[in-house]
């Protein structure tokens, strides 16, 4: 099953994600962070299992990220945000 990795330490707070995939991310009213819904946070890293056909909601958050904290990892653990679906 894939899986999204969020490295939510390094988060700039542009929002970029949660104005591309609402449903999965959202701005912090604590910090200003942006935080993957529905995750563990592991360390920092905040870890979400997802479906194949949820891939492509978090591909348009991911590759909006202008620092890139956001991945997608397949079954194999290899990143897949930058290939196309």
């Amino acid at each position: 099953m894939p899986k999204i990795i969020q490295n939510r330490k390094q988060c700039i707070s542009c929002s970029s994600c949660a104005i591309y995939s609402p449903d999965n991310y959202e701005m912090s009213e604590k910090d200003g962070m942006a935080t993957l819904k529905r995750s563990k946070n592991k360390n920092g890293l905040y870890i979400k299992k997802i479906t194949e056909a949820e891939i492509e909601d978090h591909k348009d958050a991911a590759l909006s990220c202008p620092v890139g904290i956001i991945r997608i990892m397949n079954d194999q653990g290899k990143d897949i945000t930058d290939l196309p679906i």
